[in-house]
Formats: C-alpha cells, structure tokens, sequence
C-alpha cells in the first residue's frame, strides 16, 4: 500500500505518542507497587495493637501494685486490656482448675505453676523475681525481735499466712520446722491471714508483734518493717509467669507473659521492693 508523506508522518506522531503513554503507565506502575511494598513494610515493623480486645490474668494479692502499673504499660502498648483477679495463689489455682478460664497464671512462687504442669493446665514458666520470706514487725519493732527463735518467747503475739491459700503460707511452717520452732511459734499465733497484705495491717495496727510475710510486701508500708531471716532455709523463692493453655489468644497472652518477665517491667518491680532474677 501507498503511503503519502502526510499520512506517515502522522502514523510515527501516533507510534511515539503511544510509545510516551506505554511508558508513563509503566512508570505509573512501578511507583505504585513501590508505594505499596513500603506501606505493607511500615505496617510490619509498626506495633500490633489489639484494641478491643482482653486478658484475664490470675495474680497474688500481693502483687496488685506492680502488675496494675504493667497491666497500664500493656494497654498504652498494645490496646489490650487486662482483667486482673487478685486472690491467694492456691485460691486462683483452684478457680483455673474449675472455670477452665483464663490467659495468665502469676503465683507467688515456682510451686504453683508446677501444680499447673503437672495437671497439663499450662506448658512452662518465665522467671519474674525473687520472693524473699522475711520476718514483719510493726515500726520501731516494740517487741524487740531480732530472729525466729524471738517469735516463740513468751507473750509475742504471731500472724502468719494461711497455708491453704497465701503463696507464704506452707514456706513460712516450713521454715520455722528447719529453724526448730515451728511448735513454740504456734502457741503464739493469734491469727491467720489469707494474703500478706492482710499481715501487714494486723502489724501496722500493731495488733501483732511479728509475722512472717514477703520482703517487698513491707517497701511500702510506713509503719512496718522488715528484718531478714538469717539462716537459709530455703526463705528465697521466685514468683513465675506461665501462659494457661485455656487462653483463647496464645499470641497476646505470650506478649503480656513477656512484658511481665522484661527488663521494661523490671523498674517497676524494683519500685515495690521486688528484686530481679540475675
């Protein structure tokens, strides 16, 4: 076919205008998926929030202070609100074991969570800090009491924590049995209390004159103190974190148990008279 010089010039204008809008579209394109790569990046580097949603963690009375101010830490971290039931530590194993609820498990000490593996309610534990049993005395220590051997003299009043449901309760007979005293000291209790809190102000009202509680559990307490028991008899425990098998979101619930045992939470332990796992 004939083509006139007219009508080829206007054949190449058509190509070349093609050609530019291929290449704009391309370019287009490329920019495109580029935009898109670097979002989806952003996003995955950027901190999963879980708004709306919940996790009900089980933790000892006497923890109430350090594990509020983490709970607030998770939430502005993570938009996930925790719901705290705060009991003795055999209290809360027993409501585990009958609910079959829960996300979180922190007792007073390692035995518990034990408890939790052996009857497959929860796979393992993360070391959070130490519990140190120590002797409570209300301040200025009128009954001038400077070891266990002083909590059986005649006419000092004792306050212990019940075995059956404080985290302290089966360690602190346990250690007045290796001091020897376990019988003396007996005859001078005047109450049991179900968590050491519930100590604390039995001695701040100086309605006893010595009972057995955690180190930390006095930090803030104004008008009690504490003295260290001496010889080792096994007074140093650790409190744990463990993941209940009953959670509902393994994934959430791992990042609160790992709050809990970071070195982020660790100032706050250290606040409330908690000292951190080496």
């Amino acid at each position: 076919m004939h083509v006139t010089g007219k009508r080829l010039g206007l054949v190449v204008v058509g190509l070349t205008l093609s050609a530019v809008m291929l290449l704009a579209t391309v370019g287009c394109s490329s920019a495109d998926e580029s935009d898109v790569s670097g979002a989806t990046d952003t996003e995955d580097t950027a901190t999963a929030r879980y708004d709306g949603e919940s996790l009900m963690v089980y933790a000892g009375a006497a923890l109430r202070k350090p594990m509020d101010e983490i709970a607030a830490a998770f939430q502005e971290k993570y938009g996930c609100a925790i719901q705290y039931t705060y009991a003795g530590s055999a209290q809360n194993l027993s409501q585990i074991e009958l609910t079959g609820e829960g996300d979180i498990y922190v007792p007073g000490d390692e035995s518990y969570t034990d408890v939790t593996f052996e009857k497959g309610l929860s796979e393992k534990a993360q070391p959070v800090v130490h519990h140190i049993l120590t002797i409570g005395v209300p301040a200025g220590n009128p009954a001038g009491i400077t070891s266990l051997t002083d909590l059986a003299n005649a006419g000092v009043k004792v306050v212990l924590p019940d075995p059956e449901s404080a985290s302290s309760g089966k360690l602190a007979a346990k250690v007045l049995e290796g001091a020897g005293v376990y019988e003396s000291v007996m005859e001078n209790v005047v109450a049991t209390a179900p968590t050491e809190p519930e100590i604390v102000v039995y001695l701040a009202m100086q309605q006893a004159d010595a009972g057995l509680i955690w180190e930390e559990n006095a930090a803030t307490a104004e008008d009690v103190e504490v003295l260290e028991i001496a010889e080792d008899l096994g007074q140093i425990k650790i409190i744990p974190v463990a993941v209940l098998k009953s959670t509902t979101n393994h994934e959430l619930a791992q990042l609160f148990a790992d709050l809990v045992a970071s070195d982020e939470a660790e100032a706050i332990w250290e606040q409330y008279g908690y000292r951190p796992v080496e």
